[in-house]
């Protein structure tokens, strides 16, 4: 209005409305999205609360607003600092011993549209079993500890991925450039060597710090396709070479896994599809295939040998913990089922393959979707921890992320923690930062849960806004 107006909140958390006085609305006009902060209120007892605008970021018929919504109201930084740009754009990697690996043809399988590549797979059948080797890109050569990329990734903890844009925890000149495994481009790696037998347990696993070239780029649909007997391109020239070894592999590790039985949980991914200007086209269901169950399980094996070779050289080690279910979940969770007339025994300790039966014998049932939201919402919450506490989702004694230093700091910090283990150079982990470890994990246990609400906050207004015009 002429006299200025006011600002309701964006979170139905938030109750309170805020009077802006002309002299302080910033331009803003009616449906800006804004960020506004109280007034000073002096004397001044009774009335509206007063605010005062401090920034204009958007307005609400804007297509991406929803995404500008979550972002603000989670606090997640967005913006990097010119210090960090300048770092990366500029920062080359310390001269460090490296193994050749450039004659392997190591691979990316990614979503059609990544950006950043930051892991690459190869296998190689053997006599009495395989060799998988796992090369991740070595961001701790780019990204050193205390530097000013170093301070704003721990800062972020992680990247943020919005249905329309991704928040990322480096800039794109490193995380899509420099630190990105590109096809035919030299890029130095931490790479870490398997071997399974033929049944799919691990015999044994060396780490190399190593400079490699990726193969071929592909996308899950496009090696998937090769392998049911559709090549096509890039994916027919290495079928035989690279791609069938590698699932060769996988069906050995499958064994091993299945036997395992991890918490099988496929619970289905919305995708939300954009047009060029940004209006939701349609949502969709991702589908999972083999190829994304490969590349799922040889991350897992990395991170496992990460965790297993850190306890051994007695290196400081950041874990990915995941709890057991706590007695009030599980009870609750059983009388949950009971409303269903089905049974759990609340006496046993919980154990991933009891779940999995429930399960499979509700799968294609009425209430297949409410019983595995109700078995997620009865798990602990999973997060980093410097005491192990296990992680019981994937049935494992011991586990960390090593897999994604592109975008978790987390695995940043077991690279370096990994680089010190193995004297692979001067850019390892510090003692100074191996003594803060405790407080780096609670922080990026933090970040994670808010990147986590953010994502949903964002992608539960995208669902609203495209079901706006079907009400009934």
């Amino acid at each position: 209005t002429a006299h200025g107006g006011r600002v309701t909140p964006a979170s139905r958390k938030e109750r309170r409305e805020f009077l802006i006085q002309e002299s302080d609305r910033k331009g803003a006009k009616d449906g800006d999205l804004v960020v506004a902060q109280p007034k000073p209120q002096g004397r001044r007892q009774y009335g509206p609360a007063l605010g005062i605008i401090t920034e204009v970021i958007g307005h609400i018929t804007d297509a991406r607003s929803a995404s500008l919504i979550a972002i603000h109201a989670n606090d997640i930084p967005v913006d990097f600092p010119d210090a960090v740009i300048e770092e990366a754009k500029t920062k080359q990697p310390a001269d460090v011993p490296r193994t050749d690996l450039t004659r392997v043809p190591l691979i990316t399988i990614d979503p059609h549209d990544a950006r950043d590549h930051d892991d690459a797979v190869y296998a190689e059948e053997l006599e009495d079993g395989w060799k998988v080797i796992v090369a991740i890109a070595d961001v701790s050569a780019y990204v050193t500890e205390g530097s000013a990329l170093d301070k704003e990734a721990e800062k972020r903890g992680n990247s943020t991925y919005f249905p329309d844009r991704v928040v990322p925890m480096l800039p794109f000149e490193l995380s899509a450039d420099a630190c990105s495994l590109r096809e035919g481009e030299l890029r130095p790696c931490l790479a870490v060597e398997m071997i399974f037998s033929k049944d799919g347990n691990k015999r044994s696993h060396r780490f190399l710090r190593a400079n490699m070239r990726s193969a071929a780029k592909l996308a899950y649909e496009e090696a998937q396709a090769a392998i049911d007997g559709k090549p096509g391109g890039k994916a027919g020239d290495i079928l035989e070479t690279v791609l069938k070894p590698l699932w060769g592999a996988y069906a050995a590790v499958a064994k091993a896994r299945d036997k395992r039985s991890p918490l099988d949980l496929d619970l289905p991914e919305r995708r939300i599809q954009f047009d060029a200007e940004g209006e939701i086209t349609g949502i969709t269901t991702k589908e999972r295939l083999e190829a994304h169950r490969l590349i799922e399980e040889f991350m897992i094996q990395a991170n496992v040998a990460a965790a297993e070779t850190l306890e051994e050289k007695k290196s400081p080690v950041v874990y990915r913990v995941h709890d057991t279910p706590s007695d009030a979940k599980i009870a609750a969770f059983a009388d949950f089922l009971q409303t269903l007339d089905m049974k759990w025994n609340v006496g046993e300790r919980p154990q991933t393959h009891k779940f999995n039966k429930l399960l499979a014998e509700i799968r294609g049932g009425d209430y297949e979707g409410m019983i595995q939201q109700m078995v997620l919402r009865s798990q602990a919450q999973a997060i980093y921890s410097e005491e192990n506490l296990g992680h019981f989702g994937l049935n494992l004694a011991k586990y960390s992320h090593f897999t994604s230093p592109i975008r978790r700091y987390a695995d940043l910090v077991v690279h370096r923690a990994l680089i010190t283990a193995h004297g692979f150079g001067p850019d390892g982990l510090s003692e100074r930062s191996a003594a803060r470890l405790e407080e780096i994990a609670s922080h990026i246990s933090m970040t994670e849960r808010r990147s986590m609400a953010a994502e949903r906050d964002a992608t539960d207004r995208y669902l609203a806004i495209f079901l706006a015009d079907r009400v009934g």
